[in-house]
């Protein structure tokens, strides 16, 4: 057995680290999207014969090497910093969207270019259908980098790092399922379609199971704890945990880290982490993540330079169409039934459908000797490279054209005063519960509280001057309160009614007062 040099191994991760870093701060320095220069700088370094940089090439783009690094070590942190920092609410205000591409636009992409590649290629049916769970796949790192540095509208970028957080999980199973099964459930007929299905009910909801549970579980550990370095490793368990815990026992490890992430950072943050233990918490893996994706998209260009094309145009220029086509189709066909939204969104989520590192490590990950596993490679590095660099780089332009840019707000100053006020106020809840928690005598905690309520007063005094020159931002906030008062009233009733205090007729009419309430109220 060959012994393993760790020292040298070291080395090169260390090398890897400082360029991969090199050429992130100057992208972020001149305002460009990270991941593309990563992905181009990456093929460079591939293509060009650097002697002090060999090692590091033929060491990164041995496939077992790439297909650990990015799905063992880096997807369950990448997905995890994604859904912890993902606030429910958002996610709940936009799930016929999400839903509807995750799921529905998932698989009807999958379907089509699976078919597509297996009439137009001549492929072997789970080639064809393993290209399709790969094309399927989405990656919004590029795009939502993007995103931060245009100033895209908050409910688009919910949506599609919605989309993508649940479609790299349905297209991980259905890449599974093609790959490893497809045959024998085609064989068996009706049987086999019906036990496809099971397998992919029970792959996702094992995962669900498993994320949820731990998830609860490491929320309710952080009521006992508030030591912000202890519940960092606590998230670094649960998100390593919960996939290899999901992928032992052949279920969705990608579903069980989005579902366990998502609860720890709602209901756990909620529940048991001070505002020091969030900050430090999302700062880790802001520094995590940023790390995990400069290496994957530095790593993606070195391992593509390692494909042949020769000979392959014809495929390569067949194919991209193709997967934009689908793409189309899904986005499309999917949001055709949401109501209230807008066109112009779908052609940004259509066109900022990107491919990219799970693509790659997928199609690494195939057994030698797959039917057809070179074409995939090529065909698949080919449309990632091309989404990445084609795509990416003129989504940009395409957002300007279409105009979803978030409004700056036609009072920039109100809401500035208003956000400073929700600060101080949050400042003085939290001085209140560390002084109980620590004993904290009022000489001390009143001199620091008295500087916050003066700066309140200051900031209340300059909003009713405001409120005196533009009357509507006073109206908008009476009909927040008054909506937000009238759900209150609304929830009331149903308590009564549940311990059946009232009548249920009673009830009823109540309800209907309230909601004719409402309606009026938002009609105003």
């Amino acid at each position: 057995m060959e012994e393993i040099d760790f020292h040298h191994i070291f080395e090169l991760g260390l090398i890897l680290v400082m360029i991969a870093a090199g050429i992130t701060a100057i992208a972020k320095k001149l305002k460009q999207p990270y991941p593309i220069a990563l992905v181009i700088v990456g093929a460079l370094i591939g293509l060009f014969n650097i002697p002090i940089l060999e090692p590091l090439k033929e060491f990164i783009t041995e496939g077992e090497v790439f297909n650990f690094v990015i799905i063992t070590l880096f997807l369950p942190a990448l997905l995890g910093e994604a859904a912890l920092k993902l606030p429910f609410s958002q996610l709940n205000s936009n799930k016929e969207p999400v839903l509807a591409l995750a799921f529905g636009g998932t698989f009807l992409s999958f379907i089509i270019i699976g078919f597509s590649a297996f009439y137009f290629f001549d492929f072997p049916i789970p080639a064809a259908f393993v290209f399709g769970a790969l094309m399927s796949a989405t990656d919004p790192v590029s795009v939502l980098s993007i995103f931060k540095s245009v100033g895209v509208k908050k409910r688009l970028a919910v949506v599609i790092e919605g989309e993508s957080l649940f479609n790299d999980g349905l297209a991980v199973v259905l890449f599974n399922i093609s790959a490893f099964y497809l045959l024998s459930y085609i064989d068996a007929g009706w049987a086999g379609l019906g036990s496809g299905l099971w397998e992919f009910i029970r792959v996702v909801s094992l995962g669900v199971i498993i994320g949820g549970s731990l998830g609860y579980v490491f929320s309710l550990l952080t009521k006992y704890f508030d030591d912000y370095p202890l519940e960092i490793i606590f998230s670094i368990i649960l998100f390593y945990g919960s996939f290899l815990l999901a992928e032992s026992v052949h279920a969705s490890g990608v579903i069980a880290v989005v579902i366990a992430a998502l609860i720890f950072g709602n209901f756990g943050g909620k529940i048991g982490m001070s505002p020091t233990t969030k900050l430090n918490i999302n700062s880790f893996w802001d520094v995590a993540a940023l790390l995990a994706n400069s290496l994957v998209f530095l790593m993606v260009g070195l391992e593509i330079t390692r494909i042949d094309l020769m000979e392959k145009w014809p495929l390569i220029f067949a194919a991209i169409p193709i997967v934009l086509i689908a793409r189309s189709i899904a986005v499309y066909t999917s949001l055709s039934l949401i109501s209230n939204f807008p066109h112009k969104w779908k052609h940004i989520l259509n066109w900022g459908g990107l491919k990219g590192s799970l693509s790659v490590a997928l199609v690494l990950s195939l057994p030698r000797d797959f039917p057809a596993r070179e074409d995939i490679l090529i065909l698949g590095f080919s449309v990632v490279l091309f989404s990445l660099v084609v795509q990416g780089l003129t989504i940009k332009p395409l957002i300007s054209l279409f105009g979803v840019k978030a409004k700056e707000g036609e009072h920039q100053e109100f809401q500035e005063l208003l956000s400073q006020v929700h600060r101080y106020e949050t400042a003085i809840s939290e001085i209140h519960r560390v002084k109980q928690k620590l004993y904290i005598t009022d000489t001390v905690s009143e001199e620091i509280m008295d500087m916050y309520k003066k700066r309140i007063d200051m900031i209340k005094a300059q909003l009713n001057e405001l409120y005196e020159k533009y009357p509507e931002l006073k109206n908008n906030q009476l009909t927040t309160l008054k909506k937000h008062a009238l759900y209150a009233e609304y929830d009331a009733i149903m308590k009564l009614e549940k311990e059946e205090i009232i009548s249920s007729t009673l009830a009823e009419k109540q309800y209907d007062a309230i909601t004719d309430a409402i309606v009026n109220n938002e009609e105003k």
